[in-house]
């Protein structure tokens, strides 16, 4: 049965390869973390900072099989994430209500994710020209959709330009974020130099204005750490 995403495309290329997904993943949720509503929605309303192994195992697990497994289970597990989400709501510190489902919130995490996972390739594991960039939010629009994300870019300019259009803002919670993922145990003991050294890796490729945020300077690659990094990938 096929999958969601083509199995020639960008895509299966991007997921295969662990390092880029690590780096990718918390690029994608730094950005998350920095558009108001989307981080009151996760940080209060998701297991994360209870236990974060769990909750990127499950989250792992449902992108994988967004990329990967059959469209007919593929669309099963999307639809209890919905219904799951219909009953996220809430409001900001500011007093701005939320709820999870609002295609607007949905467009955006979808498109983090997207950008997130193809740069992280694209700086660590292997360069993609630009028609693969636009080619990536092209095959994840079927997925992003059965999720109620209707506005996903087509292309990466238009990435660019929501990037642009979408208010962002620093808080405490990006560094406690930064802290957790570098510290829990995500990855075995022995290699969890390597997770920190992953994190400052998703730093650096983390696109303005939020890179420069108090809470993420600092905190991205040192000298040569980018070829160790493209080693690893």
């Amino acid at each position: 049965e096929p999958a969601l995403a083509p199995v020639d495309g960008v895509t299966w290329r991007v997921f295969a390869n662990p390092v880029s997904l690590f780096v990718g993943g918390v690029t994608a949720v730094l950005l998350e973390l920095a558009e108001p509503s989307v981080r009151s929605g996760v940080w209060d309303h998701s297991s994360f900072q209870r236990d974060p192994g769990l909750r990127l195992r499950r989250t792992g697990y449902a992108a994988m099989m967004t990329v990967y497994g059959p469209r007919s289970a593929a669309e099963q597990l999307i639809a209890r994430v919905v219904r799951m989400h219909g009953h996220v709501r809430g409001s900001t510190p500011d007093g701005l209500a939320y709820h999870a489902n609002d295609p607007r919130l949905l467009d955006w995490v979808q498109s983090t994710a997207v950008f997130g996972f193809a740069e992280a390739y694209h700086c660590y594991a292997q360069p993609l020209s630009a028609h693969e960039k636009d080619a990536a939010f092209i095959e994840s629009a079927a997925s992003a959709r059965l999720y109620g994300a209707t506005g996903l870019p087509h292309a990466w300019a238009e990435w660019e330009t929501l990037l642009a259009a979408t208010a962002l803002e620093g808080s405490a919670i990006l560094a406690d974020f930064l802290e957790i993922m570098r510290t829990a145990p995500i990855l075995p003991t022995p290699l969890r130099p390597l997770q920190r050294l992953l994190v400052r890796a998703a730093v650096d490729i983390t696109p303005e204005p939020v890179r420069s945020l108090p809470q993420l300077q600092g905190h991205g690659l040192r000298f040569g750490e980018a070829a160790l990094v493209r080693t690893l990938a």
